[in-house]
């Protein structure tokens, strides 16, 4: 007597492949969704530069706060987001705005330096660090707080210690703080 199963294991005449396989790739296709659902959409190119641009102000936000803000340095952090976006004063300013509330959310650094991690090469993060210094010197006083936020932010962004220095010798001569 012929079974419809295969080999006595349940299996169809097929075998596995011709029972499972549509199922299989179903299956593997939704959980590559789950785990990777930035490949599963197309992504707006406008919407991922204002992420970055959002994640740098925040970090710059972070600085200016650690010691209370001052306007000098608010600014500041809107004149290097301005430049280093290419942004007009008002969008800048709408920018940093936008950048407290995140920031008034946010749980730590990591929302933002992970994102900066995954899209920015080292040159830009040791630049972004740079600005981050360049916050904390135009008030012509350098707090605790702020040199913890900016260690703390460079180590996130896997920033070498060569670099990190780099980034505020530039900042501290640029500020004419020697």
């Amino acid at each position: 007597m012929a079974s419809a199963t295969e080999g006595g294991r349940g299996l169809p005449a097929g075998g596995y492949t011709s029972c499972c396989h549509g199922s299989l790739t179903t299956m593997l296709s939704r959980l590559k969704k789950l785990l990777d659902p930035a490949g599963a959409t197309a992504v707006d190119p406008t919407a991922a530069r204002r992420k970055l641009e959002l994640a740098t102000a925040a970090l710059l936000v972070e600085v200016m706060r650690s010691d209370g803000v001052a306007e000098t340095e608010r600014a500041a952090v809107e004149a290097a987001v301005g430049r280093r976006f290419g942004l007009a004063a008002d969008e800048a300013q709408s920018l940093v705005a936008e950048a407290e509330a995140e920031v008034r959310d946010a749980v730590g650094y990591y929302p933002f330096t992970s994102l900066i991690n995954r899209h920015f090469s080292a040159d830009d993060k040791e630049r972004i660090v740079e600005l981050l210094w360049r916050v904390a010197y135009v008030d012509a006083t350098l707090s605790a707080h702020e040199q913890h936020v900016i260690r703390k932010v460079a180590d996130l962004l896997h920033l070498s210690h060569a670099s990190y220095v780099g980034a505020k010798l530039r900042a501290k001569d640029a500020a004419g703080n020697k």
